[in-house]
């Protein structure tokens, strides 16, 4: 019998893989799958939404998967207290189940204390004293090099900070919908790319050089993709203290370029002299300097950037450095630079509105958010989702009643296949429309404008056409309809129309009897 048994040996192989795998892709359940064979309790979707089901206790496969990890990782442990032989492969395999029960139960020890002070990085001196043993347990052998066993205080680090992004996704994404599911995938892999091994071994100390460009319609999330990114970054611990380094909250900077005006762009970002200019009353820094080492700056609308500035950005995303205004000493951007915008960059370039030099800075790492129509169109119930998570937020103890309220209403009020052209945006202030007022009025678009007298019909024809939910012989009948209703006559509907008296006649009747 070898060190693994034969019986051990598949559970171990996956239960390594899962240690290291991207927990929002649906190949991690594939991998539980593979741990627990007959076992494995089937699960209603392939992929994390966030759910009150989810949230608050562990999954049944985790439970079965961490109690047979323990058994195994016990007889191995004791194998090899006894000197058993045991070959490289599997001596790491035993290292990467290891790893794996360390981290799950560091989780059960965080979920123990208050999140603000783990999820946000507080003091974390009891976590680390309780990992200490358990590392040294498992992993402080006699005679024995296991390949972790160096990176004792670096592992911490990285658990702490797979722990922050797990989160920080799960709060920044919501809803049960497939184009949710690969959002949050495509986060995950921009933090730790999709080989989380290489993460661990180098990338953790310059992924932070690559620009992450955040893409999409308005009101659809960008600026919650962006600080989840910006807020899961490395950061290092010291074991003196007890503490992180920084508190992710305060390293993380969000600049909206379209609400400042050029000169205020300019000296928000790289800071200004005494005497840069007029108002320049003292030397200040600027966010790329303040953002320091372990920080994240969000440049949102960065379509908007002037095209002087765009050279300047250009420099700091080239070689890292930057100068305040009015100052000629180069200073270094340490930070992680992300950016985020809803126009088509492609376009702006072949317009000269944006150089394209800066564009392939931007791109080595794109992210596309999805808009709020995808998702529905995808799993309708993603709507009473979000909207369940949006009253939880504005209406706290009410959080049911109100969103049955929202439900109850879309459904009697708005078309079901309804494009929500602001997203998620829109949905929220909608949430807050019916709890205030008990209803809610879509934006106008143009067209909306004209409508006569913007009438109950005629909104209902706006939403229906913003929806595209009508057929041309829908369209016709629903035109005939307001027509006939305005003028009061047949026939002056008919001439107003250019149609035949008797089809706007038929029209109207088969719009009047699906009424009724």
């Amino acid at each position: 019998m070898g060190f693994i048994p034969a019986e051990d040996l598949p559970f171990v192989r996956a239960v390594g893989e899962l240690s290291n795998a991207n927990p929002f892709l649906a190949a991690r359940l594939e991998l539980e799958k593979a741990a627990l064979g007959d076992r494995f309790v089937a699960e209603q979707q392939e992929y994390w939404g966030f759910t009150t089901q989810q949230m608050p206790q562990r999954r049944s496969n985790l439970v079965l998967i961490l109690e047979r990890a323990r058994s195994v990782a016990e007889v191995l442990r004791n194998k090899l207290l006894r000197g058993n032989a045991v070959c490289n492969e599997q001596l790491c395999l035993y290292d990467d189940l290891v790893l794996y029960i360390l981290f799950y139960e560091q989780l059960e020890v965080w979920g123990k204390r208050v999140p603000e002070t783990v999820v946000q990085g507080g003091t974390d001196l009891p976590v680390w004293k309780w990992y200490s043993t358990q590392f040294d347990y498992w992993l402080q052998l006699p005679d024995l090099q296991l390949p972790s066993l160096s990176h004792k205080l670096h592992l911490f680090e990285i658990f702490h900070q797979v722990y922050r992004a797990f989160f920080h996704i799960f709060e920044c994404v919501i809803g049960q919908s497939l184009p949710a599911a690969r959002l949050r995938a495509r986060i995950w892999q921009s933090i730790f790319t999709h080989d989380l091994r290489r993460y661990r071994r180098s990338l953790y100390q310059s992924l932070h050089q690559v620009t992450t460009l955040v893409t999409g319609p308005s009101g659809s999330g960008k600026e919650l993709v962006a600080q989840a990114i910006g807020m899961s970054r490395y950061i290092p611990f010291d074991p003196k203290q007890g503490k992180f380094a920084i508190h992710p909250a305060e390293s993380y900077f969000a600049v909206n370029i379209s609400a400042l005006s050029r000169n205020l762009v300019e000296s928000e970002l790289f800071g200004h002299a005494k005497g840069a200019f007029t108002d320049a009353a003292g030397a200040r820094a600027g966010w790329l300097e303040a953002c320091g080492e372990h920080g994240a700056i969000l440049l949102d609308e960065i379509g908007e950037l002037d095209g002087t500035i765009q050279v300047k950005l250009l420099r700091v995303l080239q070689n890292r450095q930057f100068q305040r205004l009015g100052e000629t000493r180069i200073r270094k951007f340490e930070g992680k630079m992300i950016a985020a915008t809803n126009r088509d960059l492609r376009r702006e370039i072949e317009a000269g509105a944006f150089r394209e030099d800066l564009y392939y800075r931007l791109c080595a790492d794109v992210i596309e958010t999805p808009s709020l129509a995808s998702q529905v169109q995808d799993n309708p119930e993603v709507l009473e989702n979000i909207v369940a998570h949006i009253a939880g937020r504005v209406a706290a103890g009410e959080q049911e009643v109100l969103t049955q309220e929202v439900v109850q209403w879309l459904n009697r009020n708005l078309p079901a296949n309804y494009h929500w052209p602001g997203n998620i945006r829109e949905l929220e202030q909608c949430v807050r429309n019916i709890m205030i007022h008990g209803s809610y009025t879509p934006a106008q678009s143009p067209i909306g404008a004209s409508l006569p007298g913007n009438s109950p019909a005629a909104q209902r024809l706006l939403m229906r056409l913003q929806s595209l939910s009508l057929t041309a012989d829908e369209l016709l009948a629903e035109y005939c309809t307001m027509a006939y209703r305005q003028t009061k006559s047949f026939e002056k509907a008919a001439r107003l129309l250019q149609l035949d008296r008797r089809t706007v006649r038929a029209k109207v009747d088969l719009t009047v009897a699906q009424e009724q």
